[in-house]
């Protein structure tokens, strides 16, 4: 489960646009629901890399970025930043027909819902992780992005499911790797500990000489017990 509210009801899915974009060599999709219903639904349905978009204080589509693994939220190219806040303030029925808004983003496991909130409503877990940006209407950007829309009806908790598994079993792969290396390096150490036990007796030849003779001795010992 995406951990916003587990209570919500069950819908696996629903049309939704889908953006594509490439920035400094890097392939982006954006993507938002169709309307309030399918907005609640990426909610619920959203993975750990995405970053979600708003209009401030006005109505509009819920927009979400997806990152690349690896990627953070403080090095969201500029430009990128810019396609998204130019896509969700031309999809605010208020904020397309204003000059200047300001738009919100915030990582996906920020968001907060509760059962008392209406559909498309949403919170934060903190604040402080919430960025806000004055954005100026640029049409040139945001009709660039949208020649690229794609509306597909999409299974969205399969697709969450799906990669989940991923991240499973990359992460098993990733202990089986380090488990390989702890291997490793412990006969490492061990045949470290036999050279410098081996060099040591090449140093102190007495001291193989005494160990030999004390077993002599030992052997001898047990020879007159055994006769007695």
């Amino acid at each position: 489960s995406s951990g916003i509210n587990a209570e919500w009801p069950l819908r696996p899915g629903g049309m939704v646009f889908y953006f594509s974009t490439v920035v400094d060599g890097r392939e982006y999709v954006v993507y938002m629901g169709r309307d309030k219903m399918e907005n609640e639904d990426l909610l619920r349905w959203g993975w750990p890399e995405d970053v979600w978009f708003h209009v401030d204080k006005l109505s509009s589509a819920h927009v979400y970025l997806r990152l690349n693994k690896g990627e953070g939220v403080d090095a969201i190219p500029k430009e990128l930043v810019d396609q998204c806040c130019q896509l969700v303030k031309a999809n605010s029925i208020q904020g397309c027909k204003m000059a200047a808004v300001d738009v919100v983003y915030t990582p996906y496991p920020n968001l907060k819902k509760t059962g008392d909130m209406v559909a498309g409503q949403v919170g934060f877990h903190k604040n402080k992780r919430v960025v806000k940006v004055n954005v100026e209407k640029n049409n040139e950007v945001w009709k660039k992005l949208e020649k690229t829309r794609e509306e597909r009806d999409v299974d969205l908790k399969l697709e969450r499911e799906g990669r989940d598994r991923e991240d499973q079993e990359e992460l098993k792969k990733r202990k089986k790797v380090q488990r390989e290396m702890e291997k490793v390096q412990i006969e490492k150490e061990r045949k470290e500990r036999e050279m410098k036990s081996y060099k040591l007796m090449d140093a102190n030849p007495d001291l193989c000489t005494s160990n030999q003779f004390d077993n002599e001795s030992d052997a001898e010992r047990e020879l007159v017990d055994d006769f007695m």
